[in-house]
């Protein structure tokens, strides 16, 4: 492993500040006026109930169900936290924490339980209906989720989002929901983290469906994964904003890439481009399409190879203009950064064809970077932070900017101030370092309300502001102390690095 050198770790604090010197210089900041703020969590994750009123079987239940051990703890989603039957305790929390919008996924095979609008599940669909309007009933605005990664099984069968004809399956899918909900929804997310989705779930063995085809199933997910977002955003755009108004956005997974030394300045640029610029290039630049190198690196691997085309499907002309300009927000997942190096030891390094061997790279995090026991490849590096945000502001003209997910992994345990509070006041101090520096971020949602099946994880890894007892059958949840440090923030709107809260008693946040 490269190190790097001494003046590169000095420009680095010179041009960040270190942690220390954040603590001195922010003791409290203002967030900007009409800033919003939420909490998120994905529909398997927590609802349980996964065989309850006719729900249709998901990509998670069949592999959990079928290769139980996968998972770190050999664990399930079947129970979850149990928030099908215990929505309104979790908007009871969200009205302690006094949140402006909670930000929820719906579950395609709940409400679609043979795939297809042939049949709409009237209780899947109600216990939707029943979240919305306790939400609303207490002012809190619901962002929904259309995909967080629990496809019909049945659709995977028929290839999944390598099957081209998924563009029409989710559209249609997406005009249900629309239907059912757009005149209480008024900001709807297509899909979230199109990374994990296709590299992971097809590419690698890392999230379901664990194809692991490397450079070629994950591309093919690529091309139809983003015309199935544009069809669905064209859809709520001609025939559902003009009567109903609201917004519709993509939510991208994006970890940063820091080049180890100066001299790796266009291996970093090139680690951000296929990491994350693959979905966001074609939708919030001027010229749309996949970015130029990633392009050109994968058609001259390809070629070498022995293939007769690209292994990354292309765009026709007018598919580039159907999928660009098709998200009113740059939604953003983020946790962490890498470095990034490349040199002679990274030749037969990766799998023959995969996209890391397109790429030519090798990222890796400092040993002497901080992290938590329960997540060590999530590194607290919150100058990655104010980097990705200044990079978005200057490639893609400034878009306006919602933070659909950040936040920190625990083992359990309430008292949470060196880890999880110290991680959101570094993160959210530089995401206030960027909004000063021009960046045009609108709404934070922290990840998650409460602790839930980590996926890969299980339960092992721990996220929530509320921690859930999982060995109860009732599933209790309890405030950690980042729950009150999160409650305050939201209520004085500044996020104060000295505050110290009385855990005694979590009240319900009047107006809530």
């Amino acid at each position: 492993m490269l190190l790097k050198s001494a003046g590169f770790i000095l420009l680095i604090c010179t041009l960040f500040g270190c942690e220390a010197a954040q603590v001195e210089r922010h003791d409290v900041r203002k967030f900007p006026e009409g800033f919003q703020f939420g909490t998120s969590t994905a529909s398997y994750q927590i609802e349980g109930s996964w065989n309850v009123d006719g729900k249709a079987e998901n990509i998670w239940d069949h592999m959990t169900h079928n290769n139980p051990c996968v998972i770190a703890d050999c664990s399930n989603g079947d129970v979850a936290c149990d928030s099908y039957n215990q929505y309104k305790r979790d908007v009871e929390m969200m009205r302690e924490l006094g949140i402006d919008f909670y930000r929820f996924s719906l579950s395609w095979p709940r409400i679609l339980p043979t795939s297809f609008p042939d049949y709409i599940s009237e209780p899947g669909s109600q216990y939707y209906s029943n979240l919305i309007d306790e939400l609303l009933k207490y002012n809190i605005e619901p962002v929904v989720t259309l995909y967080h990664w629990d496809l019909p099984q049945k659709l995977q069968e028929m290839g999944g989002w390598t099957n081209p004809h998924i563009v029409d399956w989710f559209a249609d899918y997406a005009r249900v929901a629309f239907t059912l909900y757009g005149d209480r929804v008024k900001h709807w997310i297509t899909i979230n983290e199109p990374r994990e989705v296709c590299y992971q779930g097809y590419g690698a063995n890392t999230k379901a469906p664990a194809l692991n085809i490397k450079g070629v199933a994950d591309y093919m997910c690529v091309k139809n994964l983003l015309l199935a977002h544009a069809k669905a955003y064209h859809i709520f755009d001609q025939e559902f904003r003009p009567k109903l108004n609201g917004s519709i956005f993509i939510a991208l997974s994006a970890q940063f890439y820091e080049p180890e030394t100066e001299k790796e300045i266009v291996a970093a640029k090139e680690a951000n481009q296929f990491e994350w610029g693959i979905y966001a290039h074609p939708i919030f630049s001027d010229t749309g399409d996949y970015p130029p190198i990633v392009k050109e690196k994968v058609a001259a691997k390809s070629a070498e190879q022995g293939f007769f085309r690209s292994r990354l499907p292309e765009f026709t002309p007018e598919e580039v203009d159907y999928v660009k300009g098709t998200s009113d927000y740059f939604g953003l997942n983020h946790y962490t950064t890498f470095l990034v190096y490349r040199n002679e030891s990274v030749a037969g390094m990766y799998d023959v064809p995969s996209m890391y061997d397109d790429l030519g790279n090798v990222h890796y995090q400092p040993s002497e970077w901080e992290y938590g026991a329960a997540s060590v490849n999530m590194r607290v590096v919150p100058w990655g932070f104010y980097k990705l945000l200044a990079l978005i502001r200057e490639d893609f003209n400034n878009p306006p900017v919602f933070i659909t997910e950040n936040g920190y992994a625990t083992f359990t345990g309430l008292d949470d101030t060196s880890t999880r509070i110290s991680y959101l006041r570094q993160y959210l101090s530089a995401l206030l370092d960027a909004i000063d520096e021009g960046s045009d971020v609108r709404a934070y949602s922290l990840w998650s309300l409460m602790d839930n099946f980590e996926w890969m994880f299980g339960y092992n890894s721990r996220f929530g502001l509320y921690e859930v007892n999982f060995s109860d059958p009732a599933r209790p949840r309890t405030p950690r102390k980042s729950a009150f440090m999160y409650k305050q923030m939201l209520r004085t709107r500044a996020l104060d690095w000295h505050y110290e809260p009385d855990t005694t008693v979590m009240t319900i946040d009047e107006g809530h």
